[in-house]
């Protein structure tokens, strides 16, 4: 799903050869650094780098990948990921599964004024409580919030910033694909999802990863309208590529009283939370 060769090429093109100290004039026909550019300022020879990008060279040293790191330009996320990627022949990640522990749902059901869920590496939502349901619109466990992104919403729909949301979704989903590179599932969905979005391709082809652990999000509800939350990402120690999800609002805010108004319309339904549906799923 994802490759050390690919990783590089992506990360070198979109280097400004300018802040390298490279000038350009208007006959470069490449974006960004030229492969034998990149080898020079990273202190290794040509041929090993070309190795690299062409896959015929593996476990470079962590000398080489923190050179490499430094004249692309890589960010914490962005350096990590590219540890793993040229890891892993060596070291590869078991896929998370398994059923959500109970004391965890009694969790989601003590947050009340907030939406909240469990949501795993392949971005399948596996349980939400009562403002969760009511905020999306529907039952939660079976969900995939990338599929409802690129699949069933549009620009038009719930996210009010949409083409945001899909970078976020894209750059999680390639996280993912380094860490765990045998989730047969998740090969699936990359594969469902790149047939059925072409802006879900072509930022895939970008490899940009992204971890976000908290952040702006906003809704365009269709029954309590805009709401500006803020998402908190609580990863969970026990049950690696999951995350407890929470969306709150500022205290005297319009969407505090959007979401309390969304907590009053949904009364006469049922309120309770919404409980997991997955099967159980060995790590492998």
């Amino acid at each position: 799903m994802d490759d050390l060769a690919g990783f590089l090429r992506t990360r070198r093109a979109r280097v400004d050869p300018a802040s390298a100290g490279i000038s350009a004039d208007s006959r470069r026909r490449v974006d960004g650094l030229r492969r034998e550019e990149v080898a020079h300022l990273s202190g290794v020879s040509v041929d090993y780098y070309v190795r690299l990008e062409q896959g015929r060279a593996t476990q470079p040293s962590e000398q080489v990948l923190d050179a490499l790191a430094r004249v692309l330009g890589l960010d914490e996320t962005e350096r990590e990921h590219l540890d793993r990627l040229a890891r892993q022949p060596r070291r590869r990640a078991k896929t998370p599964g398994g059923r959500v522990r109970p004391e965890l749902l009694r969790v989601l059901d003590l947050v009340t004024d907030a939406p909240a869920l469990l949501m795993d590496h392949r971005m399948d939502v596996l349980a939400g409580n009562r403002l969760a349901r009511l905020l999306y619109g529907r039952p939660l466990p079976g969900m995939n919030t990338a599929r409802h992104l690129f699949l069933e919403e549009t620009e038009r729909g719930l996210y009010a910033e949409w083409e945001q949301c899909t970078l976020d979704a894209v750059g999680h989903l390639r996280l993912a694909a380094g860490k765990y590179p045998d989730d047969a599932r998740l090969a699936s969905l990359i594969g469902e999802l790149s047939m059925g979005s072409d802006r879900f391709r072509r930022l895939w082809a970008r490899a940009d990863v992204r971890a976000r652990t908290h952040g702006r999000k906003v809704y365009r509800h269709p029954l309590v309208g805009l709401l500006e939350l803020h998402q908190e990402n609580f990863s969970l120690a026990d049950a690696p590529g999951r995350e407890m999800i929470v969306l709150s609002a500022a205290p005297g805010s319009p969407a505090e009283d959007g979401l309390r108004l969304l907590d009053g319309l949904g009364a006469e339904g049922d309120g309770a939370p919404d409980r997991p549906r997955v099967p159980e799923e060995r790590p492998r």
